[in-house]
Parts: structure tokens; sequence; C-alpha cells
């Protein structure tokens, strides 16, 4: 049997914050009416209380209220439990926390089972995307780890409102094949290959959208936002450009798709926690009001790390950054998220 061969009779998703539970309900209603591949998908939650009410009740009031899961869908506390006979493994759990779980992944990981990462966050200290940690963790070859990525603003899924994102992987049959197990009414997957673009696309995009709260937090204007927004792309592009990504990527949904939604939408966490910043709350005072974890403000030192390494310049990283350091006041970050000396539009694009 090879990945090209999923047995999706079970389906494990660790983590049951807002994400992963609207994602196992994705996959549970992709399956609706297939009674010939009937599927169950297993969630792993870290407190037992949250796993006996999606299991007994169909529900997960503390992040998705009153939406109801589809039968099919059921939670454990016990993670082995949840990984074994899986023949996919979608994983969303917090960046910086990924590691510490995937030896135990490993232990009871069917041999051909595909992994597929919801994540959108760079690992502090090695400064590695989610794909090469669990490459590195569990010795899975390229054709068997696949990432979903997008626009994907996790109460909107879950309420059902049509949205489109992306599966990527190296091996594009598995990509497809994963774009079926999640394809449901009002959830279109499109399939790429270019993991390493849509990853960086997820990742410093969180870290635009801290920018853009914090413009908010501090009353600036659209056209501010939307200066930011542009070159925050720019920025993104570059650092994928330089290690090997596509620029096509960050056209599509995965980049400039997921930027807007997220940059957009009061839904989101980073541009929430970017406005609390902006309001002059410390970064640990505005992840004390958070319910979820915002990945920007974890995962941007470990982003400006990565765009020194490769010689690339990203301003509004940089300032983002100094603030959540404290090496920035918060006030003076406006001056600072553009500027950069003149030079031609596309030249910045580029070259930075």
């Amino acid at each position: 049997m090879n990945p090209h061969e999923i047995n999706a009779e079970k389906i494990a998703v660790l983590g049951a914050g807002s994400w992963g539970t609207t994602f196992a309900k994705v996959l549970a209603d992709a399956a609706t009416g297939n009674d010939d591949a009937p599927i169950q998908v297993q969630i792993w939650a870290r407190r037992a209380e949250v796993a006996q009410q999606i299991t007994s009740q169909h529900t997960n009031t503390s992040y998705l209220g009153e939406i109801g899961l589809p039968d099919s869908v059921s939670a454990t506390e016990n993670l082995t439990a949840a990984v074994t006979g899986a023949g996919v493994v979608a994983l969303a759990l917090p960046a910086q926390h990924l590691r510490s779980h995937l030896a135990e992944v490993k232990a009871a990981l069917s041999p051909q089972a595909v992994v597929v990462s919801l994540i959108k966050g760079l690992e502090r200290g090695t400064n590695l995307r989610m794909s090469e940690v669990i490459a590195a963790e569990l010795d899975l070859p390229e054709a068997q780890i696949a990432v979903v990525s997008g626009p994907n603003l996790a109460m909107e899924i879950a309420r059902e409102e049509p949205t489109a994102s992306v599966v990527a992987c190296r091996d594009e049959t598995t990509a497809e094949r994963i774009a079926g197990l999640c394809s449901a009414r009002y959830f279109r997957p499109y399939t790429n290959t270019d993991v390493t673009g849509v990853e960086i696309a997820g990742i410093v995009k969180n870290i635009i959208a801290l920018a853009v709260g914090i413009c908010d937090g501090q009353q600036l204007g659209d056209n501010s936002k939307a200066s930011v927004i542009t070159r925050g792309l720019a920025e993104a592009t570059r650092l994928a450009a330089a290690l090997g990504g596509k620029l096509e990527t960050f056209s599509g949904l995965a980049g400039l798709g997921d930027l807007v939604a997220t940059c957009a939408s009061p839904l989101s966490r980073n541009r929430s926690a970017g406005r609390l910043l902006g309001k002059g709350l410390t970064p640990e005072q505005a992840a004390q009001q958070m319910t979820q974890t915002a990945e920007g403000m974890k995962s941007a030192s470990a982003v400006l790390d990565l765009a020194s390494q490769h010689g690339v310049e990203m301003p509004i990283t940089e300032a983002v950054t100094a603030v959540l350091a404290g090496r920035l006041p918060v006030e003076n970050i406006a001056s600072l998220l553009l500027a950069r000396e003149l030079k031609a539009e596309q030249e910045g694009v580029a070259h930075g």
C-alpha cells in the first residue's frame, strides 16, 4: 500500500480548538452520503471535558458556540488512541508545541498514513516550517506530508459559509486525494505542489495581520493598513522566493487570499492581538486576553531570523518583532512600517 491508496475509514484530527474542530466537521460533511466509504473522524482534545462534549453532545461550545458537529465526529483525550488506525492524521496544534507531541504520534502512526499540517507557524530555535518538523520527527517522505492553508477563518467555515482553500503536497496525487477527502458542499480545496510557498504565505501573513491590528489600535486609517498589507505581501514573496517557493503562489488563495481575510476580519486572532498591542497592552497582557494562540506573536522572531539567514529584508516583520520584544514602543511603529529608501515598486517586491 502507498499514500496514493489512502485508507480513510478513520481520520484523526489532533487539536480541539476552533480550526481543528471545524476541519473535523469539514471532513465528516465531505463524506456524508458516501456509503461506500464511511469515515469516522476522531479529534484529540487536551481537556477531557471538551472531548466528552464533542462525543456526547456533538458541540464544542468553548470554540464554536452551539454549532452542531456530525454524528461521525467523536473525540478522545488519549492521543495514541486517536492516531491508532488512522489513514490520515491532521495536526491543528500550536506551532511551538508540535514537536513535543510527535514522538507519541510516531509510535502510533500507521506506516502509510498521510500527515496533514493545518498549522501556520515557524518553529522558534530551528526556524523550521511545520512540514519540515513533521518530516524530521516522523521520518516521513514528502508524499506523505501535506499542508492545508488559505483564507480559512474557522467560525465562518463552521457556519458553512462558502470557502476555498489550498491543499499542498510535493506529490500531486496525494494532494488530490486529501483534497477529495475535505471537499464539502461549502469547502472547496484546490491543489498545489509548492509546499514551501504555501507555508511561508501562511506564516508571514500572521505577522502582517499583527501589524494591521496595531494600526487599528493606533487608530490609523485604511490607507496605512492597505500599504502594510501590500508591502507585507511583498515581504512574504521575497522570503518564499529565497527558500525556493513559487511567486505565483502569492497571487492565489494561500497568498493574497489568506492575507486579505486575516487582515480584514474581526475574527482574525492575529489582527485582534495586534489591536491590543496597538492600544498599549504588553504582549503578555494581549496573550492573556486571547482565548487561542495568535501564531504571529510566537513566530515573528523565527521569521526574522530566517530572513536574516537568507539576506531578505523584511521591514514590517522587523518592526513587529521589535514591538513584541519590547525594543520599540508601539507608538513609534507607524513611522517604521514603511521606512525604507525610495525605490521602484516592483524592485521592492523582487529584491527588498
